[in-house]
């Protein structure tokens, strides 16, 4: 089954150019920027008219990092633009224009300038969205821009990105994922997984842009302080250059001293880490300067959907409680397992096909009162089999909920973004 990663619309306007990039396909084999360089030459370049852009890389905890970015931002009063991926129920959450997701209209606009102008020259999918989005980004003003990397960083679209527009790039968690495009064989790159990971993450490094990361593995943090050193970038690791620790209050430490700040809104131990990233990212630049007064108020605003969210009561959920998570490799299971441990819980699981179950099984195995598995619309998926002999089908997400005893145990929803959307989608909480 061919996945739909396309998205549906029910303007007549961006169906009709969601169709033109369904058709789309990334020739086998190519890598480089050669082709978005050309399209966005056709464009006007509007790469090079933005204003300050934060551009944040990583595995898992990125799309995180730029929504405290972008509530810190917002919460000191500047108008921000945001490309993120992948969608989770309406294509237009892919770009966000002076904090406002954009419209219909100017999707379908926009859209259909890119594809024309790009025509021959055969753009991929996600080549066609960041050109999209750096178009629309330039002719609407804004004080700041956030931009997440697809994936990777080296060779992703959004790493044409130049020193001129740049503020900041930033490097969260790392770990194994889409290994059959970051592991590629290739002269002249490291061959330890984690380094090769941590060398394509680190490709977004630009000569005088402060390069700001967590602490890795020490293959990756060699592979990391090399590339920032090839790039000539300024690099401030966490450990070194900054810190943050969880608590009652969070505390953060930098050149600039100490101070505490709220505990992330998000949910999960693990989003201390991500504010810390996104906070050590403003400070370690001088573009846009934020105060204390907006970190705090960003910190307690940041909403993320899909990311460890508690959903609301409604057609869906009923009145239980209920939680969701789009994670499906090891480091989200780890980060799950370790949230929900000690407590008992009912999971709805859904994943693709090539995701391991046991990333997520294993490390929710003692918390499992039962296992509900369920397909991802519009892709191949794992069957209930493959979540152990324990597991059992559901034909979709409300069959499921309403096979789970009401026992007063939270029911916990996850293994797939895709799954993540249409969760939303059925419990009318389209984000916004």
């Amino acid at each position: 089954m061919k996945p739909l990663d396309f998205g549906r619309s029910d303007d007549p306007r961006v169906q009709a150019q969601l169709d033109r990039l369904s058709a789309l396909s990334v020739p086998q084999g190519r890598l480089g920027l050669e082709t978005i360089r050309a399209l966005l030459d056709r464009l006007g370049n509007p790469h090079r008219a933005l204003p300050p852009v934060f551009h944040v890389a990583g595995t898992n905890g990125k799309g995180s990092t730029c929504a405290f970015l972008r509530a810190m931002l917002e919460a000191e009063g500047y108008k921000v633009h945001v490309t993120t991926s992948p969608h989770l129920v309406r294509y237009n959450e892919r770009i966000r224009l002076a904090g406002e997701l954009i419209s219909d209209e100017a999707l379908a606009a926009v859209l259909a300038e890119v594809l024309d102008a790009g025509a021959d020259l055969g753009p991929s999918f996600f080549e066609v969205t960041i050109a999209a989005a750096f178009l629309a980004f330039s002719r609407v003003p804004a004080d700041a821009c956030v931009v997440e990397v697809g994936m990777g960083g080296r060779f992703d679209a959004t790493n044409v990105l130049e020193p001129e527009v740049l503020a900041a790039c930033g490097i969260a968690a790392l770990g194994l994922d889409h290994e059959r495009f970051l592991l590629a064989p290739e002269d002249g790159v490291p061959t330890e997984p984690m380094a090769r990971i941590a060398f394509e993450k680190a490709g977004i490094a630009k000569r005088g842009v402060p390069l700001v990361t967590l602490s890795y593995r020490p293959e990756s943090n060699r592979e990391v302080i090399a590339a920032a050193t090839r790039a000539g970038a300024p690099l401030a690791m966490c450990g070194d250059a900054w810190d943050v620790r969880p608590g009652a209050m969070t505390t953060y430490r930098d050149q600039a001293g100490t101070f505490t700040i709220p505990r992330p809104a998000l949910a999960g131990a693990h989003q201390v880490e991500n504010a810390g990233l996104a906070l050590a990212m403003i400070q370690h630049q001088d573009r846009v300067a934020v105060g204390p007064l907006a970190v705090a108020r960003g910190m307690r605003a940041t909403r993320w959907p899909a990311r460890m969210q508690r959903l609301k009561a409604g057609p869906l959920t009923g009145t239980r409680e209920v939680w969701l998570d789009g994670g499906h490799n090891p480091q989200a299971g780890a980060m799950l397992g370790a949230h929900f441990a000690g407590q008992r819980l009912h999971l709805v699981i859904g994943m693709i096909e090539g995701k391991d179950p046991a990333s997520l099984i294993g490390p929710l195995a003692d918390t499992l009162a039962s296992i509900t598995a369920v397909p991802v619309p519009g892709h191949d998926w794992h069957a209930a089999e493959a979540f152990g002999s324990n597991a059992r089908p559901a034909p979709d997400v409300p069959s499921a909920m309403a096979m789970i005893a009401d026992d007063g145990l939270p029911v916990l929803i996850a293994g797939s973004l895709y799954l993540a959307g249409e969760v939303l989608r059925l419990n009318d909480e389209l984000p916004d």
